[in-house]
């Protein structure tokens, strides 16, 4: 592999001077077979991945791929339909069935399906009825019955019984997600674990049963809500009805209708389960620290028997013309305003190399660094932000272009911007070598995301639901290195004409505003104290045991100092050719918020000797990257790339810190950008909740959130000030992380002939801290935002940070607020169907001698709100116990604590976080000693003495036409946050800050 690897590195190094591209060059994919033991698989020559790729007699598909970067696999298993699939008639089945397939089976997840089956199947004949009434009164009076049987049902359901088997095996990540395409399902699980998830999973694939199926009918209806509320989604969903018209790409959406909400059909989910949850459409895809023989024998136990659908007919299209002139169109909403524009093309199953193509001009026109609209429209400040990206279905995919517009900029004017972009791409204004470097760049990305063993398990699940063949997958760099200049201008003037769909996305109130309305529903049961057969089998079957491997720093890490005394921590990277070197300063915006800015200005600046257009592209023909950001509390410098460029990369970095040159026209425009950007963050309620009500609720009105320079002092700013301070940060103390492929005497070797660093550095100035505040009484604030639902946090200031309080917290964030498992979702969402996203925790601080706090977050339909903070509340307030909860709880964090394993770039990292919390070795040696020992007493204690019956503070996002303010004043002093309060951008009086 690593030789494989260098091989390719090699390569990509060649190509940035423009290299031709003779045919010997190129690698050969060429598909093989080979049998070991009872099982005949298929591989390629040369793919990175090695992988494995099965077929069993019952056509189940099973790709393998064998990484062990920890003892650990992720596993997806993909099912080959979406919401294409779904009939007009009844949208939303692939995504509903995707939650309901979370619910159980004959075994699991009941106890006592026979008696429970009756039910199940009264309340389905029930739904179908219920879909004929037309009447409103008539439809709510039916639907109390249907509640009144489901809460019967519950009574012999078992509440996630799925999640608590998954997890008591140490499984994290565990989810599914459905697109157009497809519907994957989701474990990150122990490689010891292996042979119990097969055996779960292969029981859950076997049958449906759509137990609790009405209050996850609410979870999907909050689901749309927040749908509702999000403007990019439905600036998407007007990009995919007006490109494909004709299509249900454009004619129906993944989660479906409202109307379809509204009544939905247990009979029919469960013929699409039948249908296509069968193995010949299904594969399970498989990455991590496992044997391919003996996976594949344990995969053949527990599915082999499963049966196929012999009559399942392949989704067919018939393909269109598509648009003969532009579409325009507008959505409204408040978030800020943008134009996102697409063009259609063959999907990425129907042409690869026309694919392949649409991608190559994606990153001409848009890599990061050097594309046509990096260095003409953003490096330049034409727009406030401008990209383009992909997005890759089976029948067509898009190109999507997307614009921010500048203060008093026309959306217009920014689409005819990006336009241009795109004429020059038609015409081949773009350099010869930037073709090369495209390819390179992406074949860098290739190598960073083969690190990760989701990566790769996900190329599996795309190649398998898109229909290609591995051997066409696993070539595509290398075919890109076949397609000229010339023919991809061709392509460029066939495909890119007056043929897209621009969306202007304006900020105002949307006049087709929808919302999905609850019915009333009970609390079911949730049976947390019971367990089926099915899951005391699985806990008694017996499973190897994986050692724990903590750091320790002093082996893990090598330290020496570089000249001027400056401190080198070391990592090596065994893998592969890139590496990453980091300058960290301890000092950071609470201390000079003009740090921030000043960071950015670098991105806009050449030197006396290179333009900032120049320096961009340098870097990019080098394949490296650089940038500087700040924290609060530290800033990082870093450069990163490939090794065998890293000289000359280190040498151009170096003299752009040195001898960068002030620009007072590109700070203009940058402090114009600056304030226009605040404007649209006010008008982001992700933004508004977890940045400005969040700080102000931990810090109240001074926070580091507000520490920050107002717009009128923006103005005052010079650009030489602002060159002087990024030249001082190399002057200034501070020390050098290193992870890459060369030694560590040669990293010291390079770093000490191409720094230029005084002989003495200067010490950093003192630091700025904020400490959050102490609450004496409960208190409510709200900012109002035009949105169909409301979102709450409830955050209360903790103890100062204690190591020993680290393993108490985990255990009880992991029994209390995890996963689907938890408490709170259980609760929350499970039994009661009051949010789709529910979570709390107690969060430790990341620096010794400051606070820990408390924090609980709902996002629920506004009319839920009363009921939705009352339970959230008392959950709080009062814990439930429950000893089998606890037990899969405690289970689940060994599990994953066993199996987790720090390495590459992480482990320096984690050093500095122990450093800062002034501990000198692996916390987590710690925390896994002591759970060991811990009971579910011990996590009562802790409630008790950190979660119970604080004064919190409480912060409310929603549309105040919505909200119940009865409700609000029901828990402490009520108060509006106006978005000044929160952000403070035009305050005029300051406390000046020193530099």
């Amino acid at each position: 592999m690593r030789k494989l690897q260098s091989l390719m590195m090699t390569a990509a190094i060649c190509g940035v001077f423009a290299c031709e591209r003779p045919s010997e060059m190129q690698q050969k994919y060429e598909t093989h077979t080979a049998t070991e033991g009872d099982f005949t698989y298929e591989y390629v020559s040369n793919d990175p991945l090695g992988a494995r790729i099965y077929t069993l007699d019952n056509g189940l598909k099973v790709y393998l791929s064998v990484y062990k970067d920890a003892p650990r696999i992720q596993t997806y298993i993909a099912v080959k339909a979406g919401g294409k699939n779904d009939p007009s008639d009844a949208t939303g089945l692939a995504h509903y069935l995707e939650h309901m397939m979370f619910k159980g089976t004959s075994k699991i997840g009941t106890q006592d399906f026979e008696q429970e089956k009756v039910l199940l199947d009264s309340i389905e004949r029930m739904f179908e009825h219920y879909r004929t009434l037309e009447d409103p009164e008539e439809r709510k009076a039916y639907y109390t019955k249907i509640d009144q049987v489901s809460n019967e049902a519950s009574q012999f359901a078992i509440a996630n019984e799925y999640d608590k088997l998954v997890s008591q095996m140490g499984a994290k990540g565990t989810n599914a997600y459905t697109t157009t395409d497809r519907t994957v399902y989701v474990n990150d699980i122990p490689s010891t674990e292996l042979e119990k998830w097969l055996k779960v999973e292969g029981e859950r694939f076997s049958m449906i049963v759509n137990r609790l199926f009405h209050t996850e009918l609410e979870a999907v209806y909050e689901e749309k809500n927040r749908s509702l509320d999000n403007d990019q989604w439905k600036v998407y969903e007007t990009l995919m009805s007006s490109l494909f018209p004709e299509h249900k790409y454009g004619t129906q959406t993944v989660i479906g209708t409202i109307d379809h909400l509204k009544n939905p059909s247990i009979t029919e989910i469960k013929n699409y389960f039948n249908q296509y949850y069968k193995p010949n459409n299904v594969a399970i895809c498989l990455s991590g620290d496992l044997n391919p023989e003996k996976t594949i024998e344990l995969i053949n136990k527990y599915f082999g028997s499963w049966q196929p659908n012999e009559d399942l007919e392949a989704y067919a299209f018939t393909p269109t013309e598509g648009l003969k002139a532009p579409a325009e169109k507008e959505v409204f909403g408040p978030s800020a305003a943008m134009v996102t524009m697409a063009y259609r093309f063959p999907g990425e199953s129907s042409n690869s190399r026309e694919f392949l193509k649409m991608k190559l001009c994606d990153m001409i026109l848009s890599n990061s660094s050097a594309g046509l609209i990096d260095l003409n429209l953003k490096q330049k400040q034409e727009v406030l932000d401008a990209s383009c990206y992909p997005y890759e279905m089976n029948d067509y995919s898009m190109h999507v272009l997307y614009g921010v517009p500048r203060e008093g900029q026309e959306l217009e004017e920014v689409k005819d911007l990006l336009l241009a972009q795109v004429e020059k791409l038609k015409k081949g204004e773009f350099e010869d070598w930037l073709l090369d470097a495209v390819v390179n760049d992406l074949k860098k990305s290739q190598i960073k995301k083969f690190e990760r063993n989701s990566s790769r398990a996900g190329e599996f699940v795309i190649a398998f639901t898109n229909n290609i063949a591995w051997e066409d997958y696993v070539d595509d760099i290398d075919e890109m290195r076949t397609i000229s200049k010339d023919e991809l201008v061709r392509f460029a003037n066939e495909y890119y004409k007056d043929n897209y769909v621009v969306v202007y996305k304006r900020t105002g109130e949307d006049p087709n505003a929808q919302k999905v309305e609850k019915p009333q529903i009970s609390k079911v049961s949730l049976n947390r104290d019971k367990q089926s057969d099915y899951l005391m089998e699985i806990a008694a079957m017996e499973s190897p045991k994986s050692n724990p491997m903590f750091l320790d720093y002093q082996k893990d890490i090598k330290e020496t100092k570089m000249k001027s005394d400056v401190l080198v921590r070391y990592k090596n990277n065994e893998e592969n050719d890139l590496f990453t070197a980091y300058y960290l300063l301890d000092v950071g915006s609470n201390t000079n918020p003009k740090l921030s800015l000043a960071v950015e200005y670098l991105e806009y600046l050449g030197t006396d000797k290179l333009s900032s257009e120049q320096v961009k592209k340098e870097f990019y023909k080098l394949g490296s990257n650089f940038g500087v950001n700040v924290a609060e509390d530290r800033v990082y410098v870093y450069l990163d790339g490939l090794d065998e460029n890293m000289d000359k990369a280190l040498v151009l970095f170096e003299d752009l810190l040195k001898n960068a040159k002030p620009d007072q026209d590109a700070l203009d425009k940058l402090i114009a950008n600056k304030v226009k950007e605040r404007q649209d963050i006010q008008k982001d309620k992700g933004r508004i909740l977890f940045q400005g009500m969040m700080n102000y609720g931990l810090y109240g009105a001074n926070s580091p959130l507000t520490n920050t320079l107002s717009n009128e002092e923006l103005q005052d700013l010079t650009a030489e000030e602002l060159v002087m301070l990024m030249k001082e940060l190399p002057t200034l103390e501070h020390r050098v992380l290193y992870y890459g492929p060369r030694e560590m005497d040669e990293v010291v070797a390079t770093l000490n002939q191409h720094r230029e660093l005084p002989e003495k550095l200067k010490p950093l100035p003192e630091q700025k801290d904020f400490v959050k505040q102490d609450v004496d009484k409960t208190k409510v604030f709200w900012t109002n935002y035009d949105m169909v639902q409301a979102e709450i946090l409830f955050l209360a200031k903790g103890n100062e940070y204690s190591a020993e309080r680290e393993a108490a917290s985990r255990l009880f964030n992991e029994y209390f607020g995890g996963g689907m498992g938890s408490i709170v979702f259980q609760e929350m969402r499970e039994a009661q169907g009051l949010a789709y996203s529910v979570f709390s925790a107690y969060r430790t601080s990341s620096e010794k001698a400051k606070a820990d706090y408390t924090l609980a977050y709902v996002g629920t339909q506004a009319d839920k709100l009363n009921e939705a903070m009352r339970e959230m509340k008392k959950l709080m307030d009062n814990l439930p116990e429950d000893e089998k909860a606890f037990n899969t709880a405690k289970a689940s964090l060994l599990s994953k604590i066993e199996s987790e394993r720090i390495t590459k770039s992480s482990v320096l990292f984690n050093y500095e976080s122990a450093l800062k919390k002034g501990l000198d070795h692996d916390i987590r040696k710690d925390v896994y000693n002591a759970v060991q020992n811990m009971t579910l007493e011990d996590v009562k204690a802790f409630h008790q003495n950190f979660i119970k019956d604080q004064n919190y503070v409480i912060c409310v996002v929603g549309d105040k036409k919505k909200l119940d303010f009865n409700v609000l004043k029901a828990y402490g002093e009520t108060r509006e946050l106006t978005l000044e309060d929160l952000f403070a951008f035009e305050q005029k009086e300051r406390v000046a800050q020193e530099q």
